[in-house]
């Protein structure tokens, strides 16, 4: 039986989402339904990507009984609300990164997926990519000797977008582009607390943060540097330096198709897009959906690719970053 999807939004992410499915086999996935605010542009989306049913409100999406997972494409200060309303209504959910806007929230859509018994992942798709699975395979049979420093960069030019730089839209570097960067780090220390964190930025007149640069400590004097910006292009790899040689992911580290091992490298080329993407290397979202396919047949309600406990932590640091630079949302204050 295909997985049966339900997409919640009918934006740029939702047609990469749309366009990535049709690289996957049609008996395994198929998007069955798409509901936007108005119906008039989930009618739009339908046409344009072959989707059944179209909706004119979230409401109608949750109950849509022949629906086996939402994949939720819309802003993430709405992330909260849409994610609970889905939870709620007993639906399977692949919530679109950031999770939320912070460590509260996040917790709220965990309860609420435990209290009706669902799964519920944040779609952090890095980590379903063949470079990152090969990276945890190296890992774990310790290629580089004992990891000492990771380091991670992302800088993407975005002041033009309004959602980027809008604090109302929950704007900035760190929970747009940053996250990836941290993600990558507990990745490669597997879901550790670090011992410290230091966070310094420079923050737009709107009050998000343009560009920050994070250190971390953990056990065993291990450490990571993270630095990202939406003011200027920068490498956007990761490097992890061991004792007996480094792995890079080139860029784009959030999406990788490049692997060097000890300065070899391997390619891991993505399938052609049938449509134009909005975003780079889209159709690699085709891993994390195969990801929550396979979840579901196995009956897990989360991902062990990406566990819940990884996106608690990741955004309890990204709140304690935010802290010291002083990035504040009205979310904070609810």
């Amino acid at each position: 039986m295909a997985t049966r999807w339900g997409l919640c939004g009918a934006g740029k992410i939702s047609h990469d989402f749309s366009v990535a499915m049709k690289t996957l086999p049609p008996g395994d996935h198929q998007i069955a339904a798409v509901a936007a605010r108005s119906l008039e542009r989930a009618q739009e989306f339908s046409k344009r990507h072959g989707v059944p049913r179209a909706y004119g409100s979230y409401e109608e999406l949750a109950s849509d009984p022949e629906i086996d997972v939402v994949y939720l494409g819309v802003l993430h200060t709405e992330h909260w609300r849409v994610g609970l309303l889905f939870l709620k209504a007993g639906k399977n959910v692949l919530c679109e990164k950031p999770f939320a806007m912070n460590s509260r929230q996040v917790r709220d859509l965990i309860d609420a997926s435990r209290k009706s018994n669902v799964f519920l992942m944040e779609a952090i798709w890095s980590r379903c990519f063949p470079v990152h699975a090969e990276v945890r395979r190296l890992l774990a049979e310790q290629a580089v000797g004992e990891v000492k420093l990771v380091k991670a960069y992302f800088g993407s030019p975005q002041l033009h977008i309004p959602r980027s730089v809008k604090k109302e839209l929950g704007g900035g570097a760190l929970l747009d582009i940053g996250m990836y960067c941290l993600q990558f780090v507990l990745m490669v220390f597997n879901g550790e607390r670090p011992e410290s964190i230091q966070a310094t930025g420079v923050l737009l007149d709107s009050g998000v943060d343009e560009s920050m640069v994070v250190v971390m400590k953990f056990s065993r004097n291990r450490m990571a540097f993270c630095a990202f910006s939406i003011a200027v292009p920068l490498p956007n790899d990761a490097t992890i330096s061991g004792t007996k040689g480094t792995i890079r992911v080139l860029g784009p580290m959030h999406c990788p198709t490049t692997l060097v091992v000890k300065e070899k490298e391997t390619q891991y080329p993505l399938p052609e897009p049938c449509l134009p993407l909005n975003f780079t290397n889209s159709t690699g979202l085709r891993f994390e959906a195969e990801e929550v396919r396979q979840c579901l047949l196995k009956g897990l309600k989360e991902s062990p690719r990406m566990p819940l406990a990884d996106s608690v932590l990741l955004t309890e640091i990204m709140d304690e970053a935010r802290k010291q630079v002083g990035v504040v949302f009205n979310q904070d204050s609810q």
